[in-house]
């Protein structure tokens, strides 16, 4: 997945690179810092931080990973929180982007970053979230790299309390927590009884904080009140002729899905892009009319689009698929359509926050 919120000991990650929440000296320091320069060997770290000698804020060296399974370390310092008047927005915001930048620089092709600030350093941890998402989404929308970010502590993840009571008033009201759903249609009612299906939740790590017990969940408080990554606005599916619908009926997944890019007048990789998807398997979605999508790389891609609720639930079927009220990740997706929020990176926040899998393949 080109973007992903994990919970895992960033230290045992098997990536291309780790970023480290370094201090301006490049010392050796507590929390994420500390447990990165003993896993890689405090010594031979040491040294060659010593070497670089320091770092300014907001900007990213580079060393090798030594002991780690990670090949490079990169060293960013992030703000220290005064209040937010004093650039710290941009200054952790560009912690993201140099350390993308450095790591393309060194045809780095996964990274894993901590919850940058968000610890000793005092950043608000829904706004130091917010930035993340957005420096990385950003990034992602231009390059091609798999960047997970992993965050540890219970309070590590936050929604603004705003949102959070948005979608859970919302979910309260929609889903159907029972093995049974009552649904009410004009002139009749009926009761459909299905089975609630859990989906796996990835969990989250965190800079400058100590771990929590594996068992421990991810308390939600607060929220994404910033404004979403930048792009360009989705061209309208222009109107469709009832010939045309007829003609389109048996359709596969595929064979949709690359009409309604086409009817976008959008190109494959901005798609792929918005939609959090590799373009490996996107790949294998245009070579295959047949290809059979996972449930949420459905759903991404019908994100990606800004299909209405009821064009959704249409490209679904194709996949053999439905929205479900017996669903929460379903139910939130809806929350989000309906709102008209399309964000991909956004809409992932919330789900990892009601642990819920994340969209995308």
């Amino acid at each position: 997945m080109p973007f992903e919120i994990i919970r895992n000991d960033i230290t045992k990650l098997k990536v291309d690179a780790i970023v480290n929440a370094a201090n301006k000296s490049l010392r050796h320091g507590g929390g994420v810092c500390g447990a990165i320069f003993l896993a890689a060997g405090k010594k031979q770290l040491k040294q060659e931080c010593k070497n670089i000698g320091c770092c300014k804020t907001g900007e990213s060296v580079i060393t090798k990973g030594f002991n780690l399974p990670a090949k490079f370390i990169i060293h960013t310092v992030g703000p220290v929180w005064r209040g937010g008047k004093h650039g710290e927005r941009d200054l952790l915001y560009a912690c993201y982007k140099n350390s993308l930048e450095l790591a393309k620089e060194n045809q780095i092709e996964s990274i894993a970053f901590p919850l940058i600030s968000s610890g000793a350093y005092g950043y608000p941890k829904d706004q130091a979230l917010r930035t993340a998402v957005t420096a990385i989404g950003d990034f992602l929308l231009e390059n091609d790299m798999a960047v997970s970010l992993a965050v540890f502590d219970k309070d590590a993840y936050s929604l603004s309390e705003k949102l959070y009571s948005e979608i859970k008033t919302f979910i309260d009201d929609n889903y159907a927590d029972s093995n049974y759903i009552s649904r009410r249609t004009a002139g009749e009612s009926q009761l459909l009884k299905e089975s609630i299906s859990f989906e796996s939740t990835a969990f989250i790590l965190e800079a400058d904080e100590k771990p929590l017990s594996d068992n421990t969940m991810p308390l939600v408080t607060e929220s994404l009140n910033a404004p979403p990554i930048q792009a360009k606005a989705m061209p309208a599916i222009p109107p469709r002729s009832l010939n045309d619908i007829i003609n389109h009926m048996d359709e596969t997944f595929s064979e949709r899905l690359l009409r309604l890019i086409d009817e976008r007048g959008c190109n494959d990789t901005y798609v792929y892009k918005r939609a959090n998807i590799d373009r490996r398997v996107f790949s294998k979605i245009r070579s295959n009319k047949d290809y059979k999508p996972s449930k949420n790389t459905a759903i991404a891609f019908a994100v990606a689009l800004e299909l209405s609720l009821d064009d959704t639930r249409d490209l679904l079927m194709k996949a053999g698929f439905a929205l479900s009220r017996s669903n929460k990740l379903d139910v939130i997706v809806e929350y989000f359509i309906t709102e008209k929020n399309y964000n991909i990176f956004e809409i992932n926040e919330a789900l990892f926050a009601f642990d819920q899998s994340l969209l995308g393949a």
